[in-house]
């Protein structure tokens, strides 16, 4: 055997016995996976996010914007939609399931008895794997948390105790009743202590048990941050002057479809909770205040983030371990005319969403669009965990470069104002089937949703081809709504 062949099939033995070696290796080996996710916190939301012109200019988030800089940060995250108009229960229990939104809806009516029992959920797959579970903070999924991870501290509600006063306001002109840094208006300061701060307490105590043990750890830390009543500490609240709060270039005082959105009746009553947070029609003062508050809050949260990010350092298991950051769905806070997430627009869509750790590309940029719930599949990849039954992808291929399309489009549904919307390319067609709108935009041209597409006979072809997209999607994924009624023009 000649020196060089020789040489080559030494090669090759020592890269089987390597692959072997890493087979046979302890769970240890595997990088442990932290998931910070919070509430309402839209995808411009972070200021290393850059997106969307200056409508978060001035807002300071530097333990996020590291982890945007250390890792790799996907653009274009989208959560697929609800069915109710609290979008986190969905959002969140697709989590759970890793199964589409009409999917995770039908387990959802059995309270995931069948999955429960069968171990399929996130947290209990990961277990299967070798991982050591914990969860902190907010749930609002219709299942006992307690049955589904190892260890569990302050398990949150949907949202901090209602607070009347901070409903409908400001007023301009008239004295603000709401104070958000004061601990005794209840909310995130229920207990005493701003859920946030307690959230970071939990974590730091979870990292602290967990690197001690032989075994890899799967925290999953929920933010109810940024969600309103959004109070946070006076000194944060400083940080963010009124007058210097920029007003989103969406903004309107009405929305002219919040009707037919299922935002509201026709006569004005049955207001969706979160339109009620400020006076209609919306004001510039209104809407600056808001979202001073909503800066405020996520500055606060991204202190919290740097807490947990310095005890997997100060525990020494920094190295290995995979962080994801992103959010349930995004918000509003006057763009368009809204306060809340229950649209089909971008803000309403999309969400920060990074990935930093181990073998996690540095200072990478994805802009194929993904689902933030991608991050089950992903994660249960790297923990070579059973994905059998998962409906979302994982993010592997993409930041290996292996993928061109990750999904053949994106899909957008918001049922109690029967509301769908469908995404392929720089094209994006949003339906309100109750006055059979149809509303066309170009995202490259028109990215803050300014101008629908009129009428034309470019348009309308356009329209088609989305239309005809959209049903396959419904009709492969059990979507409840036949659009084909309202919307015959388009069928073939």
């Amino acid at each position: 055997m000649d020196r060089m062949k020789k040489s080559f099939l030494l090669g090759r033995l020592s890269l089987l016995l390597s692959g072997v070696l890493m087979m046979l290796s302890p769970a240890a080996e595997k990088p442990n996976i932290v998931f910070i996710i919070t509430d309402d916190q839209s995808a411009d939301a972070v200021a290393a996010s850059k997106l969307w012109g200056a409508e978060t200019s001035g807002l300071q988030t530097p333990h996020l914007d590291r982890l945007y800089q250390n890792g790799t940060v996907f653009r274009q995250a989208y959560n697929m939609g609800a069915w109710h108009g609290a979008v986190c229960v969905a959002s969140r229990s697709m989590l759970m399931t890793g199964r589409f939104v009409w999917n995770t809806r039908a387990q959802e009516k059995s309270k995931f008895s069948d999955m429960l029992a069968r171990e399929k959920t996130w947290s209990q797959r990961m277990k299967r794997a070798g991982y050591t579970t914990y969860l902190s903070g907010k749930w609002h999924v219709e299942a006992d948390a307690k049955k589904i991870f190892d260890h569990t501290a302050n398990i949150r509600p949907g949202m901090a105790p209602t607070v009347p006063e901070s409903y409908k306001r400001p007023v301009e002109g008239k004295k603000d009743n709401w104070n958000p840094a004061d601990p005794q208006t209840r909310g995130l300061w229920t207990g005493g202590k701003h859920w946030s701060e307690v959230l970071a307490d939990d974590a730091e105590s979870f990292v602290k048990q967990a690197a001690g043990e032989k075994k890899p750890f799967f925290l999953y830390l929920a933010f109810n941050a940024p969600h309103d009543p959004r109070q946070a500490p006076q000194s944060w609240l400083d940080q963010y002057p009124v007058e210097t709060i920029p007003i989103p270039e969406n903004f309107l005082p009405l929305n002219p479809h919040r009707a037919i959105m299922g935002m509201e009746k026709a006569n004005g009553s049955g207001v969706l909770r979160d339109e009620q947070l400020a006076p209609f029609p919306r004001t510039e003062f209104a809407i600056r205040t808001h979202r001073k508050e909503y800066f405020a809050l996520i500055s606060h949260t991204d202190e919290q983030i740097g807490r947990i990010i310095k005890a997997l350092e100060k525990a020494g298991v920094a190295n290995n371990t995979m962080i994801v950051f992103t959010s349930d769905h995004g918000l509003a806070i006057g763009r368009h005319g809204l306060m809340g997430k229950q649209s089909m627009y971008e803000h309403s869509l999309r969400v920060p969403f990074v990935m930093s750790g181990p073998h996690i590309p540095q200072g990478k940029v994805i802009d194929e669009r993904i689902y933030l719930q991608d991050a089950v599949a992903t994660s249960l990849d790297i923990a070579g965990a059973d994905r059998e039954g998962i409906d979302f992808k994982s993010l592997l291929p993409l930041m290996k470069g292996d993928a061109k399309k990750h999904y053949d489009a994106i899909y957008g549904a918001y049922e109690m104002g029967s509301q769908r919307a469908v995404i392929d390319g720089k094209d994006k067609l949003i339906l309100y089937p109750r006055d059979r709108v149809a509303l066309l935009f170009d995202l490259e041209k028109d990215p803050l949703e300014k101008n629908a597409i009129t009428e034309s006979p470019d348009s309308e072809i356009v329209k088609k081809r989305l239309f005809a997209k959209l049903l396959a999607w419904q009709k492969k994924n059990a979507d409840p709504l036949d659009l084909t009624v309202f919307y015959p023009q388009w069928l073939p």
